[in-house]
């Protein structure tokens, strides 16, 4: 027989099916491109289910090296993510109703699965649009990869890859799915 978490554990869960839900509005990583005729900056912001920031410009300076244009419809993970997530705040709701340890495990390996496939997506993207350029674009440069966090240098475009703040909200609902093993493990 599986043993029942507390109140409190199941509380934890409950609250993190909650702020689960909330990182769907929230942007989860983004780039910045800095160059001297654009010293603010373009940014590329990726929520889970749209693209935002000065995406037009981007590709219109992206055309330039023959790399593929950024688009909602380039990246099918944003059609689908938003119920992933909601499917598995759904999950997490019903581990803590049922306040069963051995679902809660179960959890835990979806979620942090989740989050390795999560990584490889954004790298395999990176990869496909820094390596995948057309030889026939005005101008040349070697395929690149930039990074998932930190700076990289194309050309006169220094570009800053970042986590954001919907990814900091994860990491705290992946602590509160973590919280029952602490809490129920002298009991």
């Amino acid at each position: 027989m599986s043993k029942k978490m507390s109140f409190q554990s199941a509380t934890s869960l409950f609250i993190a099916a909650g702020l689960l839900i909330i990182t769907i509005f929230l942007p989860w990583w983004g780039m910045k491109f800095y160059a001297p005729q654009y010293q603010e900056g373009l940014n590329i912001i990726v929520y889970p289910y749209k693209l935002a920031g000065e995406i037009d410009i981007v590709n219109s300076l992206n055309h330039y090296i023959g790399m593929a244009q950024f688009s909602e419809e380039s990246f099918p993970e944003l059609q689908f993510l938003p119920w992933i997530i909601a499917g598995l705040a759904l999950l997490i709701v019903f581990t803590g109703l049922l306040r069963k340890m051995s679902l809660l495990y179960g959890l835990i390996g979806l979620f942090i699965l989740g989050g390795i496939l999560g990584i490889y997506d954004i790298r395999r993207w990176l990869v496909s649009f820094g390596t995948d350029l057309d030889p026939m674009a005005p101008i040349t440069v070697d395929p690149f990869v930039p990074p998932i966090i930190g700076e990289n240098t194309i050309a006169n475009f220094v570009t800053n890859s970042y986590f954001s703040y919907g990814s900091f909200l994860l990491l705290l609902v992946f602590l509160l799915l973590l919280f029952p093993l602490w809490k129920e493990r002298h009991q």
